[in-house]
């Protein structure tokens, strides 16, 4: 499988099943749904207009699911799975458990080659740039997340280490 994963907790390839019988697009939708939702002060304030025209496929490995969303006149919106991103990132659960939480940085996950990025550097650093200055307290959804993924982190690493 993936680097380190003897190391770090993989998420089991017959729990991933079902979410693999959905299809990618509504995986995207629901993500921008929900990140629009998050981040509408952002996008009004003109904070991802660098997304503009680009798009950005992450990658969950392990459970082998891709979201793909792009800036489209002041709002997320799901990309085709067959655009080409522009941007590439992958890495498996555990690593987007560990951003998600602050409990690594991102460039800790990069260096260590945890998350993989492909495509537009720039657009890249952009994205990079965004979440690190992210304001979890001015974002209740984020900051409440922020606090369950903590919490759920040791539980994740002793079920599936």
């Amino acid at each position: 499988m993936n680097k380190n994963t003897t190391n770090h907790p993989v998420f089991p390839r017959a729990l991933s099943l079902p979410l693999k019988l959905i299809p990618s697009f509504i995986h995207s939708k629901a993500l921008v749904i929900s990140l629009n939702k998050i981040f509408q002060k952002d996008i009004e304030e003109g904070e991802l207009d660098f997304l503009h025209k680009k798009s950005v496929r992450i990658t969950i490995e392990d459970i082998s699911i891709e979201y793909q969303f792009t800036l489209t006149e002041d709002k997320l919106t799901s990309c085709n799975k067959n655009q080409t991103a522009d941007l590439f990132l992958s890495g498996t659960l555990y690593d987007y458990l560990l951003l998600a939480s602050r409990k690594e940085d991102a460039d800790t996950l990069f260096f260590n080659r945890q998350l993989h990025m492909q495509g537009d550097t720039e657009l890249g650093l952009y994205v990079k740039n965004f979440l690190d200055g992210l304001d979890v307290d001015s974002h209740k959804i984020p900051a409440y997340m922020e606090s369950v993924i903590k919490k759920s982190l040791p539980i994740y690493e002793n079920l599936f280490r």
